[in-house]
């Protein structure tokens, strides 16, 4: 999430963000939850249709919302609900001022783990543990949407995917094969820039995507999940010489991006991707539903994180999505419910997965695109967290949010491999406590 957003937001709380929920390790297959099946939400009397505001901050899901939204209004025919999506790195700023104010909004958008946290410890949320079909959502995913009091307040979305995407055209015309490994990635790289094609089609504007690049590259020097517990207990910390050398390679990628990427955005990025003048794209699993759009024919495939040697484990990079909760200062906060009834609901999920081609949290839905069905395959055999979303998301500003800055320090020339290590450090040491 962006620095600014979250800063401000916290500002104007006046909070210092609580721990997040006390496991936040997301999976393809979560433990589910147990208890009474609560009963579903009362349909308000007949009258005349209430509207209920919806923040998202995704507007290239516009079209799908508008058939999820018509399939809802169909059944609750009192009810409209209005899609009213931004752009993402406004949106944290736009939500808290409608938050704060107590208008304007009823259905939220919320960020993962600690970004719904803050939300809810705030007292903005209604908690939604009591609405029809929330208790049937894996533990592991409806732990990204709690407050510190363990109650659930959003209706997780999605399962992403850190993913190299590639073109499996480029790699196949210049006789290249996937890389799984760090060598075989340079390797490539320098093959593909030898031909005149940018190998990686990164940018650099927006500081999270350089961390959900990092989130791939990373597992080429420190692996998968052994790694990321050793962090969890203190055995090792971000200055870790493996760590280390993760920011290293992050360096080393630079003369593979494209001219100036640190002063580009994605969608220049994305753009030098589906048009064929470059030939790989790290982003989240959400891309594909992009490229197909704005592309249909071209073809893609996807490689998870990279193995530490050949022939060693290539976890999939996974969280939980954002989730959608309800506003506590709306004025319809029955007709809410029964919306989130909706999302909660298997009818919904299996739209969501089949029109946005993304992996639902909801249980019970099967992926038919062929690249999410290989996406939960990959999980199934090996997958890790997104580190820095997952479990070092808290502090003012996040963890996070200084490792990325500190990322586009390096990339400026401005801070060293060291420096981006001892800064990240620095900022957990203000709020992280190992686990025992």
């Amino acid at each position: 999430m962006r620095r600014v957003g979250v800063w401000l937001f916290c500002a104007i709380l006046m909070l210092v963000v609580s721990a997040c929920s006390s496991s936040s390790t997301t999976s393809t297959t979560g433990e589910q939850t147990t208890g009474a099946a609560p009963s579903p939400a009362v349909e308000p009397a007949k009258g005349e249709p209430v509207e209920l505001v919806m923040y998202s901050w995704r507007p290239e899901d516009k079209d799908a919302y508008t058939k999820f939204i018509a399939e809802f209004e169909k059944q609750h025919t009192n009810i409209k609900v209005k899609f009213k999506p931004f752009k993402s790195t406004e949106y944290n700023t736009i939500l808290s001022n409608s938050l704060t104010a107590g208008t304007g909004v009823d259905i939220v958008q919320l960020r993962p783990y600690s970004g719904t946290t803050s939300i809810a410890d705030a007292g903005y949320l209604l908690p939604i543990d009591d609405v029809k079909g929330v208790q049937e959502i894996p533990k592991a995913y409806l732990d990204a949407a709690r407050g510190s009091d363990q109650k659930v307040y959003g209706v997780p979305l999605s399962i992403n995917s850190a993913v190299i995407f590639y073109n499996k055209k480029v790699f196949e015309d210049n006789g290249l094969q996937p890389p799984q490994t760090w060598d075989e990635l340079i390797h490539v790289s320098q093959a593909l820039q030898a031909k005149g094609i940018v190998p990686i089609a990164q940018a650099g504007k927006a500081a999270y995507l350089l961390s959900i690049a990092h989130s791939v590259i990373g597992t080429s020097s420190y692996g998968g999940n052994e790694y990321v517990d050793k962090l969890l207990t203190g055995e090792v910390n971000f200055i870790d010489p493996a760590f280390k050398e993760s920011i290293q390679h992050m360096q080393e990628l630079a003369p593979f991006f494209p001219p100036d990427f640190i002063g580009i955005d994605d969608k220049d990025a994305q753009a030098l991707f589906y048009t064929g003048k470059a030939a790989m794209y790290i982003n989240g699993s959400y891309r594909l539903e992009t490229f197909e759009k704005q592309s249909p024919d071209l073809p893609i495939d996807i490689l998870p994180g990279l193995a530490k040697e050949k022939g060693g484990d290539t976890p999939m990079i996974n969280w939980v999505d954002g989730s959608y909760g309800i506003a506590k200062a709306t004025k319809h906060p029955e007709e809410a419910k029964i919306f989130m009834e909706f999302l909660a609901s298997k009818e919904f999920g299996q739209m969501f997965s089949d029109d946005l081609s993304r992996l639902s949290a909801i249980a019970g839905v099967t992926p038919k695109h062929p690249l999410v069905q290989k996406m939960t395959q990959l999980s199934e055999r090996s997958m890790a967290p997104y580190l820095m979303l997952v479990h070092f998301g808290e502090g003012t500003p996040t963890t996070k949010t200084t490792f990325e800055d500190s990322l586009q320090g390096m990339y400026i020339g401005k801070l060293t491999v060291n420096k981006v290590a001892e800064d990240t450090q620095a900022s957990a040491d203000k709020w992280f406590k190992p686990k025992k």
